[in-house]
């Protein structure tokens, strides 16, 4: 009988060892963090902490808005002051995976949230050990920062890269409208308002990509008085009164600046 016993046991033993482990579970489908259509730098170093995070940085880029990789919860909202990531939110996508945002100058999430593609989640600014404003930004699994994916496709290591978000590109993220000055080419400016400097003009008639909006100088236009500005590029800025986007103060869906 002991001997009995013992192959009855052996068996289920091996049996067990056999038996094929519950598959990992499949990493989101990352995007760039960044709303539609936009295009950042992405740089990547060995010298990097963590070395596989990306430093992410385009032109007067210091306040603008920064969205969800993926879908999941917010978990981290914090400020770390004048060290390390400084202000930066972490998004739990379930499975292990977590993505973290950096440096940021300010918040547009709570601790418990549910976020989406293109939902806006910070600002970019320098908060913390940083030399200029970016966006330090990471995928992790199960804690440990991982080399990034965006689409499925490896980001490039080690070097820079130009990325172009196609982040809720089918949901919204950026709006339209088109100029409407009665004949007089419309004056864009460096920011939002009348104050900053002339980088422009935008013709009567012209269709604009606007990538987010803010709030600045009072002005009264073709489509009465607004103080809502649109970004329409880089460091460059048209009053909304000039514009008709179909909606009547900010549009829905656009990301403030």
């Amino acid at each position: 009988m002991r001997n009995r016993w013992w192959a009855v046991l052996g068996a289920a033993c091996v049996a067990f060892l056999l038996l094929p482990s519950a598959p990992a579970l499949a990493a989101p489908t990352f995007k760039v963090p960044f709303p539609c259509g936009q295009a950042w730098s992405g740089q990547t170093r060995t010298n990097h902490s963590p070395a596989n995070a990306v430093d992410f940085n385009r032109t007067n880029d210091d306040g603008d808005p920064v969205v969800a990789s993926a879908a999941g919860t917010v978990d981290v909202v914090t400020n770390l002051g004048n060290t390390s990531y400084g202000r930066y939110v972490r998004i739990n996508h379930g499975g292990g995976y977590t993505t973290y945002y950096a440096h940021l100058s300010a918040f547009n999430v709570s601790v418990g949230q549910s976020v989406g593609y293109g939902s806006v989640i910070g600002y970019v600014g320098t908060s913390g050990g940083s030399t200029g404003p970016h966006l330090h930004y990471e995928q992790r699994l199960n804690g440990s920062a991982v080399q990034v994916r965006f689409n499925g496709v490896l980001g490039l290591y080690w070097g820079t890269k130009t990325y172009t978000s196609d982040n809720a590109c089918s949901g919204g993220g950026t709006g339209s409208g088109t100029v409407n000055t009665a004949g007089t080419p419309l004056t864009v400016r460096s920011g939002p308002g009348t104050s900053y400097a002339a980088v422009g003009t935008v013709a009567d008639g012209a269709g604009v990509t606007i990538g987010c909006q803010t709030t600045g100088t009072s002005v009264t236009g073709t489509y009465g008085t607004s103080t809502i500005w649109d970004r329409i590029g880089s460091g460059r800025f048209i009053s909304d009164a000039y514009v008709y986007t179909g909606h009547d103060g900010f549009i829905p869906g656009v990301p403030r600046c």
